[in-house]
């Protein structure tokens, strides 16, 4: 392997990691409902927004091994 290969494996880590935490951010950000809710209202909701959260990571998790082939 030489530098270059290195490098550009470094840096597709490194970015796929940023992507994440970004995508993981928006969706938290998107799900989020408004303070003046029910509390009970919001833990489900909370609930439920974490439970998208978790399919959505596997689906995109699955769409990257699906693209490799």
């Amino acid at each position: 392997m030489n530098a270059t290969q290195l490098i550009n494996m470094a840096v597709r880590i490194v970015m796929r990691k940023f992507l994440n935490k970004g995508i993981d951010a928006g969706i938290d950000m998107a799900t989020r409902r408004r303070q003046d809710t029910d509390p009970a209202d919001r833990r489900d909701a909370h609930a439920q927004a974490q439970d998208t959260k978790k399919r959505v990571k596997q689906s995109m998790r699955i769409a990257r091994r699906i693209g490799r082939f």
